[in-house]
């Protein structure tokens, strides 16, 4: 298993539409990811079998939970059980750092 993950190692995916994402850290059964939206970037509604946690480190964003919304703000955080369909509208340039649990092996092979 590694246990450490030097940032200036790793890359920054673009994934298109003002949205990117690095993979900071990952076992599988744990992942932690930074992800850069440019205002007005939509991550789209959708759901996946992992638990998650979205920590907001910059900018504001408009979540989606279970058809909850709710705007957070730096130091705010979310919660989204498997299978929930969530998103997100970024409403000001920003960063959330997300955890999931297990990995996310669509991000990359976590074994």
């Amino acid at each position: 298993m590694k246990n450490f993950f030097k940032n200036s190692d790793i890359e920054i995916e673009d994934l298109g539409d003002g949205i990117k994402r690095k993979v900071i850290a990952f076992n599988e059964n744990l992942m932690a990811v930074e992800i850069y939206f440019e205002e007005g970037a939509v991550g789209a509604m959708h759901k996946h079998p992992h638990e998650q946690i979205s920590y907001i480190i910059e900018g504001e964003f408009e979540f989606t939970i279970g058809g909850q919304k709710q705007i957070l703000k730096p130091g705010d955080s979310a919660i989204k059980e498997p299978n929930i369909l969530h998103g997100a509208i970024c409403l000001k340039k920003g960063k959330l750092l997300d955890i999931f649990t297990p990995c996310r092996e669509d991000y990359l092979n976590c074994k």
